[in-house]
């Protein structure tokens, strides 16, 4: 039902726009964060090439907690300020890494990942929601095109619970 056809020759943004309308279909008329984060988990977890993990940490207002995701098991509680998911959270920026390994502070899940994009979730109203964390066994995999593919299937994904 939700096949992504994309074309080997097609580049990033078309994958993206495809993703983007897919994810759009998935999360229409539906209010449950945890449904949706599911979802949305699964979606680009399948339609994007060389992930290891994606998934969402919700914020509990302390701390980050692990939230639904496709990959191998994964730590479940940061601390803001700590590894890429929790300075996206305290900076309320998207963190691409090119190399993991070089990162102070990484906080090393799954050892078969190398490279990482996280993005900050924040609420209309300001308040913090939690990151969206992709991970990949390849160096380099995350460039400026998928930090903007990722911002705006997050803002989706925002729109949705956030409604």
């Amino acid at each position: 039902m939700f096949h992504v056809a994309s074309h080997p020759h097609a580049g990033k943004r078309e994958l993206y726009a495809e993703v983007a309308e897919l994810a759009e279909g998935l999360l229409a008329g539906e209010p449950d964060l945890i449904a949706n984060a599911a979802n949305f988990s699964a979606l680009l977890f399948h339609s994007l090439p060389d992930l290891n993990w994606a998934g969402f940490y919700f914020f509990d207002g302390t701390e980050l907690v692990v939230g639904p995701f496709q990959g191998k098991p994964a730590c479940i509680r940061i601390a803001l300020g700590r590894g890429v998911c929790g300075t996206a959270a305290q900076t309320r920026q998207t963190q691409l890494v090119v190399d993991v390994h070089a990162f102070e502070g990484h906080i090393a899940c799954d050892a078969a990942s190398n490279s990482e994009i996280v993005v900050p979730l924040v609420k209309a109203d300001g308040t913090l929601l939690g990151v969206w964390d992709v991970d990949s066994p390849l160096s380099g995999r995350f460039d400026d095109e998928d930090r903007a593919g990722m911002e705006a299937l997050c803002a989706l994904f925002m729109q949705a619970v956030d409604a």
